[in-house]
């Protein structure tokens, strides 16, 4: 039976007569091809193995698929290749659904991936496996790397849908237990572009810088309901992983029900159960624990009573053995009177035996007096001659200053021809209006003193005109 492809060319294109052949350019054919293969093939899935996986710098990936017996090329374009919800990998068994295409430019025909999914539960538990086998390898589950979780986390930041049962599960169990300050990170959690909104959530929170208005959770949950491996598998994949192990902040997995497993399983924390059971974890029952404080208290009270009732009874046993108290003392007074009188009789031979000491080393006071006469005598004269020249450093000083005032006094200006004159009351008259008419006045001279008497009349300068404008 002929392709349906070659029936279509030879349909469309070749003559009836066998002899008479249209003639064809290379890309003329090559475009018949292609036009032909692409309106056959238009849309296809195909099942194979993934063979020579390579995603370009461009972001196109380009692959194989294969089987027993065949190799078909495959392309995935970078923007649907953003869009998968499987990542493909060598050796993986997918079911790829896309269009057939050929590449003119080296006659080959390919098929253009607009989807891939995984080929069956089996291939998904292959795949499983060996992602498995290859972070355990990379140290990304070792027990060593597990922090503790806190006993009272103040915070608690919690990565799951907004809208499920399982948020709602959560709140309520933490509300029964022990009520904190939730941070809820709102993510898909199946379905397309769910495992990058889980990755960037688990670092979201690591990258939390604490504030006054926000603080870092001490413990985060990531929670989800049950369901298929296909449904949990975005908890499956590397990249949310990765952010699982390197997660700096304790981190409990509650995904699914109690008997599924994926892979942050092994790399979280601690592994819940169920998402409720991730909040029993978080938190310790509130009543239970005041319920534990108050018996530990209790029982420190008891301890405590007990353990001073049992010094009482030892400290009884020891007084009964220790001497009588008055007795110590009445002993003790009689030590003290004793130590009392030989420090009295110590006292008194060590003050006598300094008084003598002191008595031979004292001099007699006629030789203490002739010393001190001596030392009187030096100074008596050192002081008569300081005296001496005192004296006579004044009276130079004095003379002197007698000399100067004898220069400035009114005796040596009337030796220069000056008078002074006095009126009856022996006051000096210094300015002519003081003269009254026949007024008795005193002239002093540097040789004698004369009497006079005014006539009354004065006479002056310009300068001295009379209060009524009128010289005399």
């Amino acid at each position: 039976m002929r392709s349906p492809i070659f029936n279509k060319i030879n349909n469309n294109t070749l003559p009836n007569s066998g002899h008479n052949l249209p003639e064809y350019s290379v890309s003329e054919f090559s475009g018949k091809i292609k036009g032909a293969i692409e309106k056959t093939f238009s849309r296809v899935r195909v099942r194979g193995e993934i063979s020579g996986f390579k995603e370009a710098a461009s972001g196109h990936v380009y692959f194989s698929l294969k089987d027993e017996k065949a190799i078909l090329d495959s392309v995935c374009w970078r923007n649907t290749a953003a869009r998968l919800t499987v990542r493909p990998e060598d050796g993986m068994e997918v079911i790829v659904t896309g269009r057939v295409t050929t590449f003119s430019g080296r006659s080959k025909y390919q098929i253009v991936a607009e989807s891939i999914e995984l080929a069956g539960e089996g291939a998904l538990l292959k795949l499983l496996e060996d992602r498995k086998r290859k972070l355990s390898n990379e140290g990304l589950f070792d027990e060593a790397k597990k922090r503790k979780i806190p006993f009272l986390p103040d915070i608690i930041g919690i990565i799951t849908s907004p809208t499920g049962a399982v948020i709602q599960d959560i709140l309520h169990r933490l509300s029964d237990r022990f009520p904190r300050h939730v941070l809820l990170w709102p993510v898909r959690v199946q379905g397309d572009g769910a495992a990058k909104e889980i990755e960037k959530a688990i670092k979201g929170f690591n990258r939390i810088q604490n504030s006054q208005n926000l603080r870092k959770p001490d413990v985060i949950i990531v929670a989800r309901g049950g369901g298929s491996l296909e449904d949990l598998w975005p908890f499956n994949e590397e990249d949310v992983v990765r952010a699982a192990s390197e997660c700096n902040i304790p981190l409990i997995s509650a995904i699914g029900h109690e008997t599924d497993w994926t892979l942050i399983d092994f790399a979280a924390d601690f592994r819940a159960p169920t998402p409720t059971a991730a909040a029993e974890v978080a938190v310790p029952v509130r009543i239970e624990l005041l319920n534990q404080v108050k018996s530990y208290g209790e029982r420190l009270n008891n301890l405590l009573i007990r353990n001073i009732q049992l010094k009482q009874r030892e400290l009884k046993g020891l007084g009964r053995v220790l001497p009588k108290p008055r007795r110590s003392i009445e002993e003790a007074s009689q030590k003290v009177d004793e130590l009392f009188e030989r420090l009295a009789s110590s006292v008194h031979q060590r003050l006598l035996y300094k008084f003598e000491q002191a008595q031979v080393k004292l001099l007699h006071p006629k030789h203490n007096i002739s010393r001190n006469n001596d030392r009187i005598s030096t100074a008596s004269r050192t002081l008569n001659i300081a005296i001496k020249n005192i004296l006579k450093k004044h009276m130079q000083s004095l003379v002197h200053a007698t000399d100067l005032m004898e220069s400035f006094s009114h005796q040596r200006v009337l030796e220069r021809g000056f008078t002074l004159i006095f009126n009856e009351k022996n006051q000096t008259i210094s300015s002519a209006r003081g003269i009254k008419p026949n007024q008795k006045l005193s002239i002093l001279f540097h040789d004698g003193e004369t009497n006079a008497i005014s006539d009354g009349k004065n006479i002056f300068t310009a300068k001295d005109e009379d209060p009524e404008g009128t010289l005399l």
